[in-house]
């Protein structure tokens, strides 16, 4: 089972025009947020997407941008941090990223 966040909320953005078809966005994506269609890149379930930021970090050609460190791996990774449950508010029920 995908995780998925809050809807439409999501800062990812793919600029098929700039896009090279590398496939590195698919390749380091931890939650399938990406396939290759047609030698080019597309967000599948923008949905998923936990704005890590490592799809447009691996990005060659900056096709890809997302304003990482604002959704549930900023969450996750200030928990791990402070020690505390990760607070992100992107689940429904009780249990988070």
């Amino acid at each position: 089972m995908k995780h998925k966040y809050l809807k439409n909320v999501a800062t990812l953005r793919l600029s098929a025009e700039k896009c090279i078809g590398c496939g590195k966005c698919v390749e380091v994506c931890p939650h399938g947020v990406f396939s290759m269609n047609e030698k080019k890149a597309k967000i599948e379930d923008k949905d998923r997407c936990m704005e890590c930021g490592a799809c447009a970090k691996n990005c060659l050609v900056k096709a890809i941008n997302v304003d990482a460190g604002v959704g549930c791996a900023s969450a996750v990774i200030m928990g791990w941090i402070t020690g505390s449950e990760p607070s992100c508010d992107c689940s429904s029920g009780g249990e988070c990223c």
